[in-house]
């Protein structure tokens, strides 16, 4: 028989929460895919990183931005901008930031199971 799975991240499997932004997770296919949603003023090393005593990102990313704009700064000392309509991909080493006054939204399809991972809830 043939299979077809429905999910919307209305209904996440997981839902991970940090001070300004949250990360909902969807597995599905034998993939996990994350939907970060973060406000303004947000940044990885202050709102997720300190919680895990990181500087740091070590997860890698691939993913599109939904809506908004933030950086990827890495180690290295380059700092992009990612906006609506961008695929990226990031290497681990880099921090990261919200830009302006609008939330970022982006969708990641690899590396969303190691995001923020110290702290999961379970969605309801």
């Amino acid at each position: 028989m043939y299979e077809v799975i429905l999910k919307r991240f209305e209904a996440p499997d997981e839902v991970r929460v940090f001070e300004k932004g949250r990360f909902e997770l969807v597995r599905i296919g034998g993939m996990t895919i994350g939907r970060a949603t973060y406000e303004p003023g947000w940044k990885w090393s202050t709102h997720v990183g300190k919680a895990m005593g990181k500087t740091s990102c070590e997860v890698e990313h691939v993913g599109i931005v939904i809506s908004g704009r933030a950086t990827a700064a890495m180690d290295d000392g380059r700092v992009f901008e990612m906006t609506a309509g961008d695929l990226f991909y990031i290497e681990p080493g880099h921090d990261s930031w919200v830009i302006g006054d609008e939330p970022y939204v982006s969708l990641h399809l690899m590396g969303a199971s190691d995001y923020a991972a110290h702290k999961p809830t379970k969605a309801n």
